[in-house]
């Protein structure tokens, strides 16, 4: 059994397998950013570190970092969690490299073969797997797009190789939209996952989203867990998601099961993993009415990594997924055969994210959780990491819990789900609580018959409602107190400590951290780098501001460029869709505050014009 786990990760997914390595009698540590010195999975490691800033790219996905806290810590594996560095093939590799570290997860080659949509579509073609049709060679001329709308028809989805929960997808309708659709595609690939290369697949219209998830051991014994249902999505992003399907008879929830294993073995792939399937819905069907064994399915993508959602499977099978990544990563065989998996009642699970589903699910820009009183019960599961008391960090993903409800069988979970939820008090920002309760009294999410489009296309003026009879709009107001943080170093037997005291109400002191000789040295900058400056700038003119918080894709002028209004300065993805920020005025552009690839806070500076 190993020793001590690093858990590469924050929030939720950091305390989860904190939990599993705790009940396995295993030491857990902590890595944490500058934001995140005070979160909740730092509190409940046993050890942590401190891997950087703020800025993703300068901590949680600083490779070197990471496993340099590993060594430090002396930790013998590493748990990715999800998100981050979960599905980087080259991490898994180098921490598959190093002496002494286990790597909690597939192997890199596994995972670049599934995680590269190409390579894993031929995978699942050996396999007899049934796939989207679709080019299994990336494309890079648009003249490939439209010969394959002409062949298979328009719509046609462009989508990174590397991408996924729609991140590098785009939708082309026409032969009009190809190029600009092509260039997009290319540039989110580039910027998020460092990779341009591009694929093309058949557009489905009315699809319900499937996955199963799958536990699979280093002598290639392959179990599938059942399959949830995530069709209920935003924007390609899940919000709700249940098990078993309500959809699905049972005649087809085997095919694709054992489609999933087939697909798995051929890619001699270990640890736990998701298959994801579109299954075409019948638009006539009534509910209660199932899809039957001759409806089509086709593999859309694999999940090299543990799914934010796994709590379902976990819920209705009672098997500890979290446990077995960490016992087949030390060489343990599964201990149960396909036949003794079996599904008890249903489970859906509710994401909590700090988003005003009325503002077109607009992310909190701050905030603090002045009442955090989750709810209870029998069938009720929280994974959390926050606490009353503690600020919202925006710096990451806008989800701060996962609600889990089990049930004998899903009239019952929607029972228990709106009980629960009515429960759920979180005040000092908005959150989607009231969407939720709204969803559980919609006809078609309770009959069962809504698809992957069905939120994108209805419900906003009933949003409007629930988060006016549900929601708690205030939002924390900023703490006047002034704080003042101090640091030292120090060391307790050769280990090396950071230690911040601060002092509140306190006038500021000039005082550097303190070695372990007594000596100083400067105070190194607070925060994280990165991102535009919201302090204003010493150029003159008309300052050009973020409307919301992102990732700048593109930027498109140079200072001394002439412009005119109407003209675009830059791109910035938010919430999964790209905003040209355009200059109302025209003149010279005196300042350029922003590069690509940097992140921005609503309010920071982009461009001055002159």
């Amino acid at each position: 059994m190993f020793d001590k786990v690093l858990v590469a990760n924050r929030g939720e997914i950091a305390v989860r397998v904190m939990r599993a390595c705790v009940e396995l009698g295993i030491g857990t540590v902590a890595v944490y950013s500058e934001a995140d010195k005070h979160s909740g999975h730092v509190r409940f490691a046993d050890e942590a570190y401190n891997v950087g800033p703020a800025r993703a790219a300068d901590s949680y996905l600083d490779q070197d970092a990471i496993v340099d806290a590993a060594k430090q810590a002396g930790a013998d594996a590493i748990h990715p969690g999800y998100g981050f560095l979960a599905e980087n093939a080259d991490f898994a590799r180098k921490v598959e490299a190093t002496d002494g570290v286990t790597w909690i997860g597939p192997s890199g080659d596994a995972m670049e073969a599934l995680g590269e949509k190409t390579k894993a579509r031929k995978i699942m073609q050996a396999a007899d797997v049934p796939i989207v049709p679709g080019t299994t060679d990336p494309v890079d001329d648009p003249t490939e797009v439209e010969a394959f709308g002409d062949e298979h028809g328009f719509p046609v989805a462009i989508k990174a190789e590397g991408g996924g929960g729609g991140r590098g997808m785009k939708i082309v309708q026409g032969p009009d939209e190809i190029e600009d659709q092509l260039e997009s595609a290319k540039r989110e690939g580039e910027a998020y996952f460092s990779n341009d290369s591009v694929y093309l697949e058949r557009f489905l219209e009315n699809p319900r989203h499937i996955e199963v998830q799958i536990i699979a051991d280093h002598d290639g014994n392959v179990r599938h867990l059942g399959e949830r249902d995530c069709s209920l999505q935003r924007r390609h992003q899940k919000v709700i998601e249940e098990g078993p399907s309500p959809a699905l008879s049972d005649d087809l929830r085997e095919q694709i099961g054992e489609a999933a294993r087939r697909g798995v073995r051929e890619a001699d792939y270990y640890n736990a993993g998701t298959v994801e399937f579109l299954v075409e819905e019948d638009t006539d069907r009534e509910p209660g009415e199932v899809l039957g064994p001759d409806t089509n399915f086709y593999f859309l993508e694999v999940n090299t990594r543990i799914q934010v959602e796994h709590c379902v499977t976990e819920e209705i099978t009672g098997i500890d997924i979290v446990k077995w990544q960490i016992r087949v990563a030390q060489g343990e065989n599964l201990s149960f055969a396909q036949d003794d998996v079996a599904v008890d009642g249903h489970a859906m699970e509710f994401r909590i994210n700090a988003e005003n589903a009325a503002k077109d699910f607009a992310p909190a820009n701050s905030g603090s959780l002045e009442t955090y009183d989750p709810p209870g019960g029998i069938g009720v599961r929280m994974d959390d990491a926050l606490r009353q008391g503690d600020d919202l960090v925006t710096d990451y993903d806008s989800m701060i819990a996962k609600l889990i409800v089990h049930g004998s069988d899903r009239d019952e979970v929607i029972s228990r789900g709106r009980r629960a939820l009515s429960e759920f008090e979180v005040e000092g920002f908005p959150t989607v609580i009231p969407f939720h309760r709204l969803m559980l009294t919609d006809d078609e999410f309770v009959g069962g018959t809504h698809t992957t489009k069905y939120l994108d296309n209805t419900l906003e003026e009933r949003i409007e409602e629930a988060q006016e009879k549900w929601g708690h709009e205030s939002e924390s107001e900023p703490d006047d107190e002034e704080v003042v943080e101090r640091e030292f170093t120090v060391e307790v037997n050769g280990k090396r400590f950071d230690v911040e005291l601060e002092e509140r109400g306190a006038p500021p002191i000039n005082v550097g951290d303190v070695d372990a000789g007594g000596g100083q040295r400067p105070e190194r900058p607070a925060g994280g780098g990165g991102g535009g400056g919201s302090s204003g700038s010493s150029a003159e003119g008309e300052e050009v501001t973020a409307e919301m918080q992102g990732t700048i894709l593109e930027v498109n002028v140079e200072e001394g460029d002439e412009v005119e209004a109407g003209d675009v300065l830059c791109v910035l993805e938010a919430m999964k869709m790209e905003n040209d920020i355009v200059t109302e005025r025209s003149g010279t552009i005196n300042e350029v505050a922003i590069g690509e690839g940097e992140s921005v806070d609503m309010g920071d500076l982009l461009f001055v014009i002159g």
